[in-house]
């Protein structure tokens, strides 16, 4: 069963707030959203921590020179084939990336519209890609986008600018405001693997891959594209969750997969029950696949704000200004 939509009007001309995404929203982000980053460096109570598995290498390194040995040189920098050839210990000088690229993957398919607590996930993905986009730059990093739907790829390459970041969340806006509960527009789960081959051909290495997503149409092609971004990226896997998954109302609803809709009684236990393991599964296949890859995974729910809950899961406890 696809719970992917609830029957619902369409919504005003005015863009009701909790159902879809205000551009002014997201540009206030980036001041709420100053006292903590995505780099290495980490809270030791963060899920981007050492603490719990997860491996983010920061910005990459630029070779700049060979040079004989000396005192004190970590002996892992030695290219030993030089050292051969010339009979003399080299090192191979590196210096840090003065910037790395985040490229956000953020999801506004239909399954994305849904909701039923204070706002829809579609709004929440949108909030968390301002999150990511915002912090970048204001670290001093790239940042570009892969948003997609059920019809269409939208791709915005990695720059350091807030010009940029403006392109992304215009776009994502576009594609929010599309959204409407009897759309013609069919579901389409393998859009999912649309947007990670996109995403696999704008990160060729040390690219920091922020994924936003409900999980929707994972499959085995969708843990070898992840695989693939991993080998050579660092991956965070941000999960947006409805409570309606892992504590279901004990009330009826109606369901929709686009073309036929039905009634589901919520207070039948069984039923419920079914929900909540099927939820739980689908948290334990993600977390187990971006464990290979050291790679965390975040769950954030559309109850509740969204700016807080990634403070509390990077481990920033104090309340924002």
């Amino acid at each position: 069963m696809d719970w992917s939509r609830v029957q619902r009007r369409r919504p005003a001309a005015h863009k009701p707030k909790g159902v879809y995404a205000n551009l002014e929203d997201l540009i206030r982000i980036q001041f709420e959203a100053r006292d903590f980053s995505f780099q290495p460096k980490q809270p030791v109570t963060s899920v981007l921590s050492g603490r719990y598995g997860s491996r983010l290498r920061g910005r990459g390194l630029n070779f700049e020179e060979l040079r004989r040995y000396q005192p004190g040189d970590d002996i892992r920098t030695i290219d030993w084939k030089v050292t051969a050839r010339t009979r003399a210990p080299y090192v191979r000088v590196y210096s840090e990336e003065k910037d790395r690229q985040v490229l956000l993957v953020v999801d506004q398919r239909m399954n994305m519209f849904f909701g039923t607590r204070q706002k829809l996930k579609s709004v929440t993905a949108a909030e968390l890609a301002a999150v990511g986009a915002w912090r970048a730059v204001d670290v001093g990093d790239r940042v570009g986008a892969v948003i997609f739907n059920d019809t269409d790829v939208a791709t915005i390459k990695p720059q350091r600018s807030k010009a940029t970041v403006m392109r992304i969340l215009r776009a994502i806006v576009q594609k929010n405001h599309a959204l409407h509960a009897d759309s013609e527009v069919d579901h389409s789960p393998g859009m999912l693997n649309q947007a990670l081959q996109r995403a696999v051909q704008l990160a060729p290495h040390d690219v920091l891959v922020v994924l936003i997503t409900d999980a929707d149409g994972v499959d085995d092609e969708t843990d070898r594209l992840v695989t693939r971004l991993g080998a050579k990226n660092d991956i965070i896997g941000i999960l947006v969750t409805d409570p309606s998954r892992l504590d279901p109302a004990s009330e009826r609803v109606t369901v929709s997969d686009g073309h036929l809709q039905m009634e589901v009684d919520f207070a039948d236990r069984k039923t419920r029950d079914c929900i909540v393991d099927d939820a739980r599964a689908q948290i334990e296949r993600l977390r187990h696949g971006l464990r290979k890859l050291s790679a965390p995974l975040l769950i954030v729910s559309n109850e509740g704000d969204s700016v807080e809950q990634v403070r509390k899961l990077l481990g920033v406890r104090e309340a924002r200004k």
